[in-house]
């Protein structure tokens, strides 16, 4: 039995749970599950109740200065006896605010929506909208190809390789992935392409979950602070993400630090303190100095404060791979030197609308230092989010988060199942 019978049924009650949460979403809030309408401004920030509040505050005050404005042209009109100014004034002062009220009050009522879901509800929630272009476009190709042939041949095959190709899971992955097909479908005498649909799901599923847990998770440590290295080239999101996971441990309970270890970067370290404020975590950082040294101090910091988690940004530069790794090199002796066994993750961000060439920046870093895991942003931004798979194969490296949008919430732990039954969903 495949993995994919296998799970077939944990994929029936994830539908069931998406059929309950969708009449839910729709009818309570106002807000519709499938992306249509108003989702986006569902799925938005938890750090929009502070934008909402800025904003009420801001029509509240329009409508004192309103208030002001009637009264200064009620006595005027008093004087000049000019009946028309008092009834604009009057119907302008009276009907903003009440359309202020409406709009905030439906505002609120759509960002509770999601928010009052638990973890595994707004994961299964995300995912759907976060992959929602590739499958629209990939799956809805396969299932299109399985109408198209009635036999299994060799120009099924070429079609087949040409769409994996598209969906970027690597031309490595795809020969190999391929090569496993044809064996199966020679072995168990398969010819319908009706039912080779599902055998390349589940042939797609075992490329990740194969010999391995299904879900990656963060290496937290025993004692002391959890120490996580943040890595990657410039451009691909890092310092956001280390906002967002700041965000994820803070709104866990988590005592959160963050340290601006690229320091040579133009506005890297306010950047970085910004996101140290949003968030409510600590952030040590200086500008223009070695990053061995600002790190030493932060984690000296860190320890005397008792933070739980540890969040080090570090410079993108990858030109020079010579000095990256000297630098790295000398980072994580001076973590380890503060915290045992630390760094106890390093963590690569990629960004997922770069496709192949953020396979080999994975290649490149892991031939520099030691990566535990990836972060995938930008997910949602690709039709193309077959990379996950090309990158486990590729790499070998398991991918520990994903970005499914541009709210500080939409940074989700990566769960294999959550992301085959969002691409998948459509074709069970």
């Amino acid at each position: 039995m495949g993995l994919f019978q296998k799970f077939k049924e944990v994929f029936k009650s994830k539908k069931e749970r998406e059929d309950e949460l969708k009449e839910i979403l729709d009818e309570e809030f106002d807000v519709s599950f499938d992306g249509e309408d108003s989702s986006e401004d569902v799925l938005e920030e938890n750090s929009c109740d502070e934008v909402e509040e800025e904003k009420s505050d801001e029509i509240l005050q329009d409508n004192d200065s309103l208030d002001d404005i009637h009264l200064e042209k009620t006595e005027k009109s008093d004087e000049v006896s000019s009946k028309e100014e008092d009834i604009v004034t009057e119907d302008v002062a009276i009907e903003l605010p009440k359309l202020a009220t409406e709009k905030t009050k439906k505002a609120k009522k759509k960002k509770k929506g999601i928010f009052n879901l638990s973890e595994k509800d707004q994961d299964l929630v995300t995912y759907d909208k976060g992959l929602e272009k590739t499958r629209k476009e990939f799956v809805s190709e396969l299932s299109l190809l399985g109408k198209r042939f009635t036999k299994v041949n060799e120009e099924y095959y070429e079609e087949l390789e040409s769409l994996l190709i598209k969906a970027d899971i690597g031309v490595n992955t795809v020969f190999k992935f391929l090569d496993r097909l044809r064996t199966r479908v020679k072995h168990e005498n398969i010819t319908d392409t009706s039912y080779l649909t599902e055998v390349i799901v589940d042939e797609l599923f075992m490329i990740y979950v194969e010999g391995e847990s299904l879900t990656d998770k963060i290496n937290i440590a025993d004692s002391g602070p959890t120490v996580i290295l943040m890595v990657g080239v410039n451009g691909v999101g890092k310092t956001t993400t280390i906002g967002k996971l700041a965000n994820k441990y803070h709104n866990e309970g988590k005592k959160v630090m963050l340290i601006a270890g690229d320091t040579f970067r133009a506005g890297a370290v306010p950047q970085l303190e910004e996101w140290a404020k949003r968030t409510d975590s600590l952030f040590y950082g200086k500008e223009n100095t070695d990053p061995a040294g600002v790190i030493y101090d932060g984690l000296l910091q860190a320890k005397e404060e008792n933070v739980d988690i540890v969040l080090i940004d570090t410079a993108g530069r990858l030109q020079n791979k010579v000095n990256l790794m000297n630098e790295l090199d000398k980072i994580n002796k001076v973590i380890g030197r503060h915290v045992p066994d630390a760094p106890h993750e390093t963590l690569l961000i990629i960004d997922a609308t770069t496709g192949q060439n953020g396979i080999s920046q994975a290649e490149s870093f892991k031939s520099i230092t030691n990566i535990t895991g990836i972060v995938l942003t930008k997910l949602d931004g690709t039709a193309k989010g077959g990379i996950v798979l090309a990158i486990k194969e590729s790499v070998g490296l398991p991918v520990k988060f994903i970005g499914l949008g541009e709210g500080l919430n939409d940074l989700r732990a990566f769960d294999i199942e959550d992301y085959i039954y969002g691409l998948f969903k459509d074709m069970m």
